[in-house]
């Protein structure tokens, strides 16, 4: 008897809305237990069922990496939104134009330059604007150190110019480098830490920071406490990925995104499956080719999502994938996978493969199929 999802064209992305459940209320209760605030970053899924099944579980806010995304999840009702990235000058304009629509947008800044310009425009504006703070807490990408004298001049500036500082954030990305259980814990007390102590220093020389934000998936799920932390970002969780499966905080079964493809073309004497899912619908994103285990373009499976050992997924091209097999599966290939039979991927990078496309097909646990749109642009 077909499946539902056989009556899909392909490529397309598919979500197991189970998996994705269960993905959720582990991140909830972990911090739940915590005693922190949840604040989804939403870069991943920008999907509004996703979102509003996140904060239906206990988020609270969310975390946006582009204004577009702040727009729509006001629109569709969430007040509480923190851009994450440093705005740049150029977007005050349209971040003011939101919080005079009655959105609670928070916004970030990691420089005195940038302090600087958000209160002049402010000013001249007649707003106040929530502000947090950027630490570097890993030397992975921005952000202020925690002992900085730059820190406590942006703190003060942007005090003295009659913005509200909210807080300080930071984001342990080089926890995408790690694989064990004794580092992870490390470096997640290292961003608890030093963000902590960034508030801490800004408090002494009068200023008011009430709230440490933290956050990545692996740091999340690795944190033994968060004293002082008052709320974790995390994004990934969401539906997890190959590389969070690389880094050790998720299992195969707890992957909740892959791409649904089709065969068709087999290159026998080479012991490759051609198929309609290239770079267009996985993304070029190799992120787990200095991991561990480099699964190619993403981890082969059959159509009901098992995977499928000795076949990587090791070429693509714009809209051809290459699928190779073990030499010894040379000769059955073709009668194994014939033209028009169907499989999945599983992605190396969640957010870069779901940019892929507008939409997303929900699978609930009795099949039954959910069509879910997907934001895209800036």
């Amino acid at each position: 008897m077909p499946t539902p999802i056989a009556s899909l064209d392909t490529p397309a992305a598919l979500i197991d809305i189970p998996r994705m459940q269960r993905n959720i209320q582990r991140m909830q209760q972990r911090l739940n237990e915590l005693g922190v605030r949840l604040r989804p970053h939403i870069k991943t899924s920008k999907c509004l069922p996703v979102i509003h099944a996140q904060i239906a579980a206990g988020a609270s806010g969310v975390t946006v990496s582009t204004l577009k995304e702040a727009e729509h999840c006001f629109a569709a009702g969430i007040r509480d939104v923190f851009y994450a990235v440093a705005i740049a000058p150029g977007k005050l304009p349209q971040a003011l134009a939101l919080r005079r629509q009655g959105c609670n947008l928070s916004l970030l800044t990691d420089s005195v330059a940038g302090a600087e310009a958000i209160v002049a425009f402010a000013q001249q504006q007649d707003e106040r604007f929530d502000m947090w703070i950027e630490i570097d807490c890993d030397g992975h990408r921005s952000g202020l150190a925690a002992d900085a004298p730059a820190l406590l001049e942006v703190a003060q500036s942007l005090s003295n110019g009659g913005m509200h500082l909210r807080g300080v954030m930071t984001h342990a990305g080089s926890s995408y480098e790690l694989d064990n259980p004794p580092a992870l814990q490390a470096l997640a007390e290292q961003e608890r830490r030093l963000c902590v102590r960034a508030a801490e220093n800004i408090r002494a020389i009068g200023v008011a920071c009430a709230e440490v934000s933290i956050g990545s998936t692996p740091t999340a799920l690795s944190a033994l406490n968060l004293d002082g932390v008052t709320e974790v970002r995390a994004g990934v969780y969401v539906f997890f990925d190959l590389v969070m499966h690389n880094i050790g905080v998720c299992q195969a079964d707890e992957l909740a995104l892959s791409v649904l493809t089709s065969v068709i073309g087999h290159q026998p004497d080479k012991g490759w499956i051609i198929t309609d899912a290239g770079w267009m619908a996985m993304s070029r994103d190799r992120g787990t080719q200095r991991q561990r285990h480099d699964f190619g373009y993403g981890q082969v499976c059959n159509e009901a999502g098992d995977w499928i050992e000795g076949a990587q997924f090791s070429g693509a091209n714009q809209e051809h994938g290459i699928i190779s097999l073990g030499t010894a599966q040379h000769e059955t290939l073709v009668t194994r996978f014939p033209i028009g039979s169907r499989l999945r991927i599983l992605p190396n990078h969640a957010c870069a493969t779901g940019a892929q496309f507008p939409d997303y097909h929900a699978v609930a646990a009795d099949g039954t199929l959910h069509t879910w749109s997907r934001l895209h642009g800036w």
